[in-house]
């Protein structure tokens, strides 16, 4: 397609998303003064403060991007340094931030926690050139290009999205809130908030013996060979400290997701008395008080957990009216399309990171990569121009070993298929490096601090 073409395209597409401006408000309700309810649409109470966010007056097109994780991240950086002209607003609830990658590395001691968290969104913002305003996402009016936040309202001319991902327990059979309460409590997954990397923390290092679970997900996770390294670094912990204990690593999938030859020869080789990796064994039930985990052949009593249930796209997604129908997405992730991101109709608004539908990896390498393609499509469109759809890359370590510290690596990127407008496998050039090795090993930490520099220096 020539470039005049895609520029027509896109200024089509355009249009057509302001002329269908009311009827595509959904959300928690109508802000401000913008265009009339649909008909026929559930009144709703207003989600406004009809006050505007304490922020400066724009003196550019105003970016605004919701989610401090990889993505996010990247995309305030990158977009800014693409189009200087852009005026970049990361909104984001958390305080501090804290990276989900690496930190398996936590909890056999290889990093201490100010590795994974010693990262200041404000400095990102001072050193990169845009504004951190930290406040909660309430709704959105994409009529009126609005976006309510617990701190006031921000008018935006584009609007990325990369709220991340939440669990979904219904999945793993538990459907009451207690007892969903009490897992995330006690045996939480460690794959969302920073609090249950220090959870699940103590509980390895005050584990004392006995049977330790590490369930694993169906579907498209969170960094798919995360829980299979996690159960190598327990039964570092466990060898170092010769306890008499036991890593059950209940599967839900037949075979492990990834590096399966890298896995199966550590669990086989330095493991083979300390992890018991069971395939075809989904979660369907959870006796917390009891510490009863069930599948659907047999029931496993344990002393401590790491209980990972499935995934769903940001419940942000579903509130702001952006899910795809199940047909596209059975976890509820957005409506988006399959090459440039944009919401189904509307050019102004993005999703990014864990809440795309898009099968790629849910991984800090993937969100990076797709975070400066993101970077460079939205500094097009905003002189309306278009570029080339490119594969996001994804260069993923794993630590099998602490004691010493080796690990096992993949890379690989992904083929779109046009006819079907989906992306369907992985590019022949995706090879996995299943040999452990020491020097693996150090490059695992250069690559997570070569993230951290990537997103936060200038």
């Amino acid at each position: 397609m020539s470039e005049q073409n895609k520029r027509r395209q896109f200024l089509k597409l355009g249009a057509g998303a302001l002329a269908a401006g009311p009827a595509a408000m959904v959300v928690g309700g109508s802000l401000l003064a913008g265009p009339a309810r649909a008909a026929g649409a559930a009144e709703v109470p207003a989600v406004s403060t009809r006050t505007l966010a304490d922020l400066p007056k724009a003196n550019g097109p105003r970016l605004v991007i919701v989610g401090g994780g990889t993505s996010g991240l990247t995309i305030a950086k990158y977009a800014k340094r693409e189009y200087p002209k852009f005026d970049v607003v990361l909104v984001e609830k958390r305080d501090m931030y804290a990276s989900c990658f690496s930190s398996n590395l936590l909890y056999s001691g290889i990093i201490d926690l100010e590795f994974l968290a010693n990262h200041s969104y404000l400095d990102a913002a001072a050193n990169n050139g845009y504004t951190f305003f930290n406040a909660t996402v309430t709704g959105l009016d994409r009529g009126s290009k609005r976006l309510a936040t617990s701190a006031g309202d921000i008018a935006y001319d584009f609007l990325v999205l990369a709220p991340g991902l939440d669990y979904d327990y219904g999945k793993i059979g538990v459907e009451d809130v207690e007892t969903r309460t009490q897992l995330r409590q006690r045996y939480p997954g460690g794959f969302t908030s920073p609090t249950e990397h220090v959870t699940l923390r103590r509980k390895i290092r005050e584990f004392e013996g006995g049977l330790f679970i590490q369930t694993v997900p169906s579907g498209n996770y969170r960094c798919a060979p995360a829980p299979y390294e996690r159960a190598c670094m327990i039964a570092s912990v466990i060898r170092r400290n010769k306890l008499k204990a036991k890593v059950l690593v209940l599967d839900a999938n037949p075979e492990i997701k990834t590096k399966a030859a890298g896995f199966h020869a550590a669990f086989d080789e330095l493991y083979k008395d300390i992890i018991e990796w069971k395939p075809s064994s989904p979660v369907t039930g959870v006796d917390v008080g009891k510490r009863i985990i069930r599948t659907e052949f047999d029931d496993y009593a344990f002393d401590e957990a790491a209980i990972y249930p499935n995934v769903r796209a940001s419940t942000l997604i579903e509130t702001l009216g952006l899910m795809a129908p199940g047909s596209k997405s059975n976890q509820k992730e957005a409506d988006i399309d399959t090459r440039f991101y944009n919401f189904i109709g509307d050019p102004y608004v993005y999703v990014t990171g864990d809440s795309r539908p898009q099968p790629y990896s849910k991984s800090g390498s993937t969100a990076n990569s797709e975070g400066h393609y993101i970077a460079r499509l939205l500094a097009a469109r905003a002189q309306g121009k278009e570029i080339e759809w490119a594969s996001p890359s994804n260069l993923c370590y794993s630590m099998v070993s602490a004691d010493p510290q080796e690990a096992i690596w993949v890379t690989g990127r992904y083929v779109y298929d046009a006819e079907k407008d989906l992306i369907v496998g992985a590019s022949e050039d995706t090879k996995a490096h299943n040999d452990r090795t020491t020097a693996n090993g150090l490059a695992t930490l250069e690559w997570a601090r070569g993230m951290y520099r990537d997103m936060f220096k200038a």
